[in-house]
């Protein structure tokens, strides 16, 4: 739901900074890598460090560059697999980055085992839910179901690291972290149903 409002308001946003590096013949999938060395560097250095805020704003802007590298490619009229192929697997680089940040400062300096434990049961699953669907596609099934996109996924972790290195008690980011981990296994449940009806049916 997130993902549809969100992005119309982004692409208009955004189109201005597509077309200047589109003139400056910058290739989308530059922009793709660029964003995702961003996000990841931004997560693993800050986060370990104690920096939540600060990193949660640099991974924001860096987090950005999925929506421009999807408006240069329409403007090019491209859709090559490759493309696809290249945009999907970094995604998964820059979340488990993210989550794998908070990981570290709760097992190190924030000292927090229990915050630290579910951000990498996060970690384990928002991989495996794009997983699922992904190994569904490649068998001729479908499996484009379930309740945590992407999207909602990433702005909840952002939006309540960053709040909570500006002074937000720890158990809220605690709370938000177990519900993202409910909402994926069961997306990812859901999705292990839809191929399993699809496939023996």
């Amino acid at each position: 739901m997130l993902n549809k409002y969100a992005r119309a308001f982004f692409a208009r946003l955004f189109t201005p900074l597509a077309q200047f590096l589109l003139r400056r013949n910058v290739s989308p999938d530059v922009v793709t890598i660029v964003g995702t060395v961003g996000v990841t560097v931004a997560a693993l250095v800050f986060y370990p460090l104690g920096q939540l805020f600060w990193g949660t704003i640099v991974i924001t802007l860096f987090v950005f560059s999925d929506v421009v590298d999807g408006l240069m490619a329409r403007a090019l009229d491209r859709h090559s697999e490759w493309g696809a192929f290249l945009d999907s697997t970094l995604d998964r680089v820059a979340d488990a980055a993210i989550f794998a940040g908070v990981v570290i400062w709760y097992f190190t300096g924030g000292a927090n085992a229990v915050i630290a434990v579910v951000a990498l049961i996060c970690l384990v699953l928002g991989s495996l839910v794009p997983y699922a669907r992904a190994r569904a596609e490649a068998i001729g099934a479908s499996a484009d179901v379930g309740i945590a996109e992407r999207s909602e996924r990433l702005v909840a972790v952002l939006v309540f690291t960053g709040f909570t290195g500006l002074g937000l008690p720890p158990v809220c980011l605690l709370v938000v972290l177990i519900l993202l981990a409910v909402a994926s296994a069961m997306t990812l449940g859901q999705r292990i149903h839809a191929v399993r009806q699809q496939t023996t049916a």
